[in-house]
Formats: structure tokens, sequence, C-alpha cells
């Protein structure tokens, strides 16, 4: 199952990077037509994306013990959404044995080391920025 998974989300974030990196090579984000901001299927999927990754961050919270893991944690899958996520599990993912049972993932929790989320944090920023 280890296995299964670590496929699934490296393949999520690989088709996130790609599907955001197309998006942003043809139009930027600002150029969105006002009329899609107000389009109520918009606002669903917008408003249901960002619930996932609010129910997907409490869990995070849970699992890393730390406050400024937790803090940079949120600000990166706020930013960065799915590519977040997925980046947080599959450093999960490859921390056990592959043949580890899935509550060494799911329930054990973590000390909250703040590299991988700082350096998560500070290329989202980084893009608003620059990009």
């Amino acid at each position: 199952m280890i296995w299964f998974l670590r496929v699934v989300f490296i393949a999520a974030l690989g088709s996130m990077i790609w599907v955001a990196t197309w998006a942003s090579l043809i139009t930027p984000l600002s150029d969105v037509p006002p009329d899609v901001w107000r389009h109520p299927w918009f606002l669903i999927t917008l408003m249901n994306a960002y619930w996932g990754l609010i129910v997907f961050y409490v869990w995070v919270a849970w699992k890393e013990q730390s406050t400024g893991a937790r803090v940079l944690w949120f600000f990166a899958i706020v930013l960065l959404g799915t590519i977040a996520m997925a980046i947080y599990m599959i450093d999960e993912l490859f921390s056990v044995d592959s043949h580890s049972d899935l509550t060494r993932i799911v329930a054990q929790r973590n000390e909250g080391k703040v590299f991988l989320p700082g350096v998560l944090v500070a290329l989202a920023v980084a893009m608003l920025i620059f990009v």
C-alpha cells in the first residue's frame, strides 16, 4: 500500500506542477475575466478546494508538534494547495519502509521540522513577487 500511495502522490504532484506551469505560460491569474470570479460554479469549486485544504491542514497541525512547523505548513498549503499537500504526503511516505503499516503515516505524530515547509513558503512567496 505504501508503494501505491507513493505513486499516487508523485503523480498528483507532477500533474499539478505541469498544469500550473502550462496555465501560467498561457495567461496570468490576474487576467481571469471578472465574470469568472462571480460565476456560482467557480465559487463553489473554489470553496470546495479551500475547505479540502483546511481539512487536510487540521490533520497536519495535529501531526506536527511544533508551532513553527504548523504555521509554515498552513501557509505552504494555503499558497500552494495540492502541490504542498502532495509534498507533505511524499515526505511522510518516504520516511517509512515500503512494508510499513499505514498507522505510522496516519496516526503517529512528528516532532515538527520547519525546513521543508519553510522552503515551500519561500518558493510560494518568491513566485507571488517575481512571477
